[in-house]
């Protein structure tokens, strides 16, 4: 029977209204466990149970009602937390910025969302949030300067059509008989490049589905860094819809942590506090400049024996002796889409089951990276190659603009020219913000999407070869495919035998010869990248 007609929609929702962002965010429960509470309860008394103990097993009378209120109790507070993980919750968000995505709910592997794209979607007038503000003034100063990038994308979209057009067309000039054809695909590549100039505050939906442990950790970190505003209204509604479901879920829950006792505030106070502090911020960004060298991504770290650990993992796993097997012929086998053609050439990701292909865990690599806002976004849906991401106060210029824009931008001084125009304005509304008692975190709201982040990303070969593979590709968002081919470049050059291994998937699909080579159908991106080195690889678009 389809989904649908299986059962009748029973979704929860909230609108946050005098919560004092506007306008109001929502928040959905769109499908959760029957009942995680006494699931919770069921899975931990399994452990110790000669058969399975079921939820309605905990609950069936009094006597088992009190058992599993103290075993709820006892588990939570020895911090046995794997019970409250059964229990999943999906959430629908509508009106929340892009700043709470990135700095909350995204900042962890523990979650899985589908959002709106702005590549792919224009984004509407209006579609911002205003955090609480002290005064009238500084509400009608905020959403100024809101409307007026706004309308700077809107300008962005005329600027860019011309210049991207004439890229496409480049690309595949067969098009131009039918332009009216690929309308929709150019637009398409100058809403990516347009969203530069958005704020930080623009809102997103999405789908948002988390367990129930980390939904504990949430409420635990309501206050914390960058918007604690959004977060306590929207987390606090994610909390009241699961309690409305399961009233006892959270019975054992520790009270949201201070901000004031986390050691983030205290070393930010001590620190980044104070005109010192500001200067200090720019002699930051330029020695970390220097370090990159001109790059987006910097190796800076890496296991000197990589190569080799793989290697032994591969014949470990076989059981094999090194006179059996190569070091280079055990990398093949785990690497080379010719050898291992049934795994390269499927779109499902099966390297971290596969015992073999597990082997890839063991080489580890540490990227220096400086990325716009809105392309680390992005970048930190790979939550296998996590990110140790910045307060944003603590890396706000607010000086002078401190972007990352897209090649097309640049190459476009009319272009180039408004988001620099805009940016400079913003600063001297964000400055202006603080003047008149914003809290920081409020005015941050209107960073640019442009605004550059710079942290330190790490992770193993499996994760990075499962990143690289699909960012390589020349449909990846032009800034994360250009930082992934740099990092690429950087681990041929350490570790040769694997560099030489790591392509786009119609690289892997052509080497292992698998039709079509571009797996995307009528999104081939025009260039046969699969007989191109990576040395040659060239997109402005």
């Amino acid at each position: 029977m389809e989904d649908a007609l299986a059962a009748p929609s029973r979704r929860l929702s909230i609108e946050l209204t005098g919560c004092g962002i506007e306008p109001a965010p929502v928040v959905e429960l769109q499908n959760w466990f029957e009942r995680p509470y006494d699931n919770s309860v069921a899975t931990a008394r399994t452990c110790y149970s000669s058969k399975v103990v079921y939820p309605e097993d905990v609950a069936r009378d009094e006597q088992a009602r009190a058992l599993r209120d103290r075993i709820a109790a006892s588990t939570y507070k020895a911090g046995h937390h794997t019970t409250i993980q059964h229990p999943t919750f999906q959430f629908v968000l509508k009106r929340v910025s892009r700043q709470f995505l990135w700095s909350f709910l995204h900042q962890h592997p523990f979650y899985n969302s589908e959002q709106v794209s702005q590549r792919y979607v224009k984004v509407r007038r209006g579609r911002y949030t205003t955090p609480p503000l002290p005064s009238e003034a500084a509400r009608t100063l905020f959403q100024g300067a809101c409307e007026r990038l706004q309308q700077a994308y809107r300008s962005l979209l005329s600027e860019l059509k011309g210049p991207v057009r004439e890229e496409y067309f480049a690309i595949y000039p067969a098009r131009r008989k039918r332009a009216e054809r690929w309308e929709k695909a150019i637009d398409k590549r100058v809403y990516e490049a347009a969203r530069y100039v958005l704020p930080v505050a623009t809102h997103a939906h999405l789908y948002h589905t988390v367990s129930g442990l980390t939904l504990h950790r949430y409420r635990r970190l309501v206050e914390f860094y960058d918007c604690p505003a959004e977060q306590r209204a929207v987390v606090g509604a994610m909390v009241e819809l699961v309690e409305r479901v399961s009233p006892g879920f959270f019975r054992h829950a520790e009270d949201p942590l201070p901000l004031e006792k986390t050691l983030e505030f205290e070393l930010f106070t001590r620190l980044c506090s104070g005109a010192e502090a500001a200067h200090d911020r720019a002699a930051f960004a330029r020695e970390f400049d220097e370090r990159l060298g001109g790059l987006r991504s910097r190796l800076v770290d890496w296991k000197v024996n990589g190569q080799a650990s793989l290697a032994q993992a591969v014949r470990s796993v076989l059981g094999l002796s090194r006179q059996r097997l190569s070091d280079a012929e055990a990398i093949r086998c785990v690497l080379d889409p010719a050898r291992n053609g049934p795994f390269s050439g499927g779109s499902l990701n099966l390297s971290a089951h596969l015992k073999l292909t597990r082997a890839l865990h063991h080489p580890h690599y540490t990227f220096a990276k400086k990325l716009s806002h809105t392309a680390d976004s992005q970048d930190q849906r790979h939550r296998m190659t996590p990110g140790s991401r910045p307060i944003i106060a603590a890396q706000a210029l607010l000086d002078a603009p401190d972007l990352v824009l897209p090649p097309i931008v640049e190459r476009t001084p009319s272009a180039r020219e408004l988001v620099e125009r805009v940016a400079r304005q913003t600063l001297a509304d964000i400055a202006r913000l603080l003047e008149l008692g914003a809290d920081p975190s409020a005015a941050h709201y209107l960073l640019l999407n442009a605004t550059a982040v710079r942290f330190e990303e790490s992770g193993d070969l499996l994760n990075f070869h499962h990143k690289w593979s699909l960012r390589l590709c020349y449909l990846a968002q032009e800034e994360i495919w250009r930082a992934s081919c740099e990092e690429v470049r950087q681990v041929r050059e350490i570790e040769p035998e694997v560099g030489a291994l790591l392509g786009p998937p119609c690289w892997s699909r052509h080497r292992a010869g698998h039709t079509p080579y571009c797996p995307e159908g009528d999104r081939f991106c025009g260039v046969p990248v699969w007989s191109l080195d990576l040395d040659d690889y060239r997109r402005v678009i």
